[in-house]
């Protein structure tokens, strides 16, 4: 039987694998809002309604361990960090767009 690993944890299946990534309530939909270019933290806030910081933050650390998310920190005061889509996370987005196509089909 085959076997994939990430961060240290083992799947015995890719397809749970790359939902362990980009799966849950908000990983999916700040991956989604990251493909047209980098943003900051706030701007995730504005478009992410009904996420805590605290929740914010947990996902894009989750997100930034996977290795599809990179934080980029600025020098400057105040600090200011930007997250975009890391080149693997690129590799990621046809699946969202075909999730996308799929789910608008719902479109009420």
């Amino acid at each position: 039987m085959k076997r994939y690993t990430l961060n240290g944890a083992f799947y015995y299946c890719p397809v749970d694998l790359t939902l362990s990534v980009i799966g849950g309530r908000w990983k999916g939909l700040v991956f989604w809002n990251l493909r047209a270019g980098s943003k900051r933290f706030g701007e995730l806030k504005k478009i992410l309604v009904g996420i805590n910081d605290k929740m914010l933050t947990q996902v894009l650390r989750e997100l930034e361990k996977s290795g599809v998310v990179n934080r980029k920190v600025f020098e400057v005061i105040p600090p200011k960090v930007e997250y975009s889509l890391t080149a693997e996370g690129e590799k990621l987005l046809p699946v969202m767009e075909l999730m996308s196509d799929w789910g608008g089909k719902f479109e009420v």
